[in-house]
């Protein structure tokens, strides 16, 4: 699996505002009215969610996620393995309800 691949993916629903782009990092915006259809996809690319909104965060997870802002108990995580890296997915949904900022990351694994 490659960013571009994802992001190709991502490209499929819609999204507000994309946010930044690079080789290992991809963090965009959308509508939380279409998290369902988020969840889904993220589902496809990476298997089923790893913490979900209402579960505090496992200390593997925080340490995993620290470097992109760490992951809450009102966040949801994905990740899967691919090779030597990791593939994590953080839904942020915003205070405003109205917005959610999902940030895919390419992690290298810690030998």
């Amino acid at each position: 699996m490659e960013i571009k691949e994802v992001i190709e993916k991502c490209k499929t629903l819609n999204v507000y505002e994309e946010r930044f782009v690079a080789d290992n990092y991809y963090e965009i915006v959308f509508y939380t009215k279409d998290n369902d259809q988020w969840l889904k996809l993220c589902t496809e690319l990476l298997g089923p969610v790893k913490k979900a909104v209402g579960i505090a965060p496992s200390q593997e997870d925080a340490e995993l996620t620290k470097k992109y802002g760490g992951v809450r108990e009102n966040q949801t995580l994905f990740t899967k393995e691919a090779g030597n890296t990791i593939v994590a997915a953080m839904f942020w949904p915003w205070q405003d309800e109205v917005r959610t900022t999902l940030k895919i990351a390419f992690i290298a694994k810690q030998p």
